[in-house]
């Protein structure tokens, strides 16, 4: 059981700007795991395993990537009770990402709205630091391991018509080290990076990436699933063009949602004219329509990742209801704190 009650921490950070905050955060945990002081925010895992794209999660509620773009916690991250947790979204080369001030909080609607834009150290630091973890290094003697996935996307400074050449060298980097690979077309701060969503885009990206997993397949004797990350701000229609489209090239799951452009549920509140992805409460909603029509889209068998809007362990049950398989948390840890994950897995596993 964890040490520290999160409110007490969150009461101090909260004072803090939203970035900063979260900076100093992930300095604190990658400075402390694999210590003693570990046992601070350790917490035991909820024991509900389920089998899906060949993998075994230990439970079904994992991280969201975007909280440890590099790679840096891993091993924190596993010992405060997910089944498996996505980092990245890394880009091949380093970049800074977008201007700050760019994550602004909105506490009235539990939300917040980020323009971050992959600021990341590049896929080699971040192949390091996969590298250096416990978790990945002791991997063959553990009984049940954390799943890790590995969220791969594209440099800002690539051209849109270029976007498959960065997807392919980010695959070609972390295939090894994966459990799975989540590859991110649907961030909304990286200029037209959506747009890979579309019909033809997004039949020539899921060809090149399959037909390049064969060929990674055989070199590293593994067979690693790649998930797709897709927007919330869609239609049936394109869900209905997307669902084809993944069961198509093979791909062996879907993560939804990313964050959304709506504004509807934050207007007047302050930031809420920012630009960027809203993230948090008020993104529930919107994203289990999307994970209901895809699970109609798909069909029974086909791994869904539910995410966007979790700030209960009632919110994770709900998006199982609506057809997801699992769910990731990212913003709802900010505002509940790690007992999320423990309220969440439990009542997931005494529901289903």
């Amino acid at each position: 059981m964890s040490l520290v009650p999160y409110a007490l921490a969150r009461r101090f950070l909260f004072r803090l700007d939203p970035e900063t905050a979260h900076e100093l955060t992930l300095h604190a945990l990658a400075g402390t795991q694999g210590t003693p002081l570990q046992l601070a925010y350790r917490t035991s895992r909820v024991e509900d395993p389920i089998k899906l794209a060949g993998l075994t999660f230990p439970n079904r509620v994992g991280l969201a990537a975007g909280l440890d773009k590099n790679a840096r916690c891993i091993d924190a991250l596993g010992a405060i009770g997910f089944g498996f947790v996505e980092v990245g979204t890394v880009t091949p080369l380093p970049q800074s990402g977008n201007p700050k001030p760019r994550m602004f909080r909105l506490p009235q609607r539990q939300a917040l709205i980020n323009r971050l834009g992959f600021n990341n150290e590049g896929l080699d630091a971040f192949i390091a630091n996969v590298k250096r973890s416990s978790l990945y290094r002791e991997r063959p003697n553990c009984a049940a391991p954390m799943l890790l996935g590995l969220n791969i996307g594209k440099n800002a400074a690539t051209p849109i018509e270029r976007a498959t050449d960065d997807y392919l060298i980010g695959l070609d980097g972390v295939y090894q080290y994966a459990d799975y690979v989540a590859v991110n077309i649907s961030s909304p701060n990286t200029k037209n990076l959506r747009s890979l969503q579309s019909d033809e885009a997004l039949d020539s990206l899921l060809a090149a990436l399959a037909e390049r997993r064969e060929v990674l397949a055989e070199k590293h004797g593994k067979r690693t699933p790649l998930f797709v990350k897709i927007a919330p701000d869609l239609d049936e229609a394109q869900i209905g063009v997307i669902a084809s489209t993944l069961r198509r090239h093979g791909m062996d799951g879907v993560i939804a949602t990313n964050t959304t452009l709506a504004r509807d549920a934050v207007q007047g509140l302050a930031h809420a004219l920012e630009a960027g992805g809203l993230s948090g409460a008020p993104l529930l909603t919107q994203s289990n329509r999307v994970i209901t029509q895809l699970r109609t889209a798909l069909g029974a068998d086909f791994p869904i990742v539910g995410v966007g809007g979790i700030m209960s362990a009632q919110d994770a049950v709900s998006k199982i209801r609506a057809g997801a398989d699992l769910v990731q948390i990212y913003t709802g840890l900010i505002y509940e704190g790690p007992t999320l994950i423990t309220d969440s897995a439990r009542l997931i596993k005494k529901t289903f």
